[in-house]
């Protein structure tokens, strides 16, 4: 496994893969990796002849300095990891090597990034937009993997590419989720062993959801899981919405109800965590 930090020596593997045609799988990560990364990264080993790794934490996709400063950082443990899953190379630039000039760049994204996270924090998904462009321009990748756990990413990612008309196949892959349901994410290292306790019960209203939409409509289970949950003085519901998962609008009738997903963030403490299920009625 080869580890590169700088974009040049980045261009000239890629060069070098493209002259063999070997077909390149991408996983773009912001480190702190987990089971859910590495089943992105098995899937691409699964279907291309190379696979490249990022390490970025991008500041970019920061609402708040302090949460990009406590985002979990562990460089080691995750050239391990990746090393032990078979990754061909890694890529770990530097903010400067990443945006050594400001980049202000803002997108259409359609209207996906009018709701949710989007909503919530204004700005993130330009953020996100930025770093993917750059990233793809320089990997120039067949296949790029992303978790559907970001749901709402994955789905502006899509339209991005399209938007852009990168010659990428964009693919979503499950959710991973720990024993007692809580999805796998980064920040779940954050959390105390109290709030690790609670936080399941995110997951587990998740699940109930699907468990009432037969006999719910959206705007009722939409009421029922904020209820609860707001119930447990250790968890704050930010949002919950059950969208079209195309369109990401809103739905709030049983007659509006096609492929949907249910989404949610919420306040476990000081440590943010999102997730999803789908959910039909």
């Amino acid at each position: 496994m080869e580890v590169l930090h700088a974009k040049e020596r980045m261009q000239e593997k890629i060069l070098r893969y493209n002259e063999k045609n070997m077909t390149i799988g991408f996983v773009p990560t912001m480190g702190a990796l987990h089971e859910g990364h590495l089943s992105l990264v098995e899937c691409s080993r699964r279907r291309d002849d190379v696979t490249v790794v990022s390490i970025f934490v991008n500041p970019a996709q920061f609402n708040q300095r302090d949460d990009y400063e406590k985002y979990p950082r562990d460089l080691k443990s995750d050239l391990n990891h990746l090393e032990q899953a078979g990754v061909d190379v890694v890529f770990t630039p530097t903010e400067q090597e990443m945006y050594p000039e400001p980049d202000n760049r803002e997108f259409d994204f359609g209207g996906l990034d009018k709701v949710m996270e989007g909503k919530h924090r204004p700005g993130h998904f330009d953020g996100v937009a930025r770093i993917v462009t750059r990233l793809f321009d320089l990997v120039m990748p067949h296949r790029a993997y992303f978790g559907e756990k970001d749901y709402q990413q994955l789905a502006i990612i899509r339209h991005l590419t399209r938007q852009m008309r990168y010659n990428i196949d964009i693919v979503g892959c499950p959710i991973i989720r720990e024993s007692d349901g809580l999805a796998k994410s980064s920040r779940n290292a954050r959390l105390t062993h109290e709030q690790r306790k609670e936080a399941p019960e995110i997951s587990q209203a998740l699940f109930e959801a699907i468990e009432h939409s037969g006999r719910c409509s959206p705007d009722e289970i939409r009421e029922q899981v904020i209820s609860r949950l707001n119930k447990n003085p250790q968890i704050d519901v930010e949002y919950f919405e059950i969208v079209d998962d195309k369109t990401l609008k809103p739905i709030r009738r049983k007659e509006e109800a096609k492929e949907n997903r249910a989404c949610i963030a919420a306040w476990v403490g000081s440590v943010r965590l999102i997730d999803n299920v789908k959910i039909s009625f």
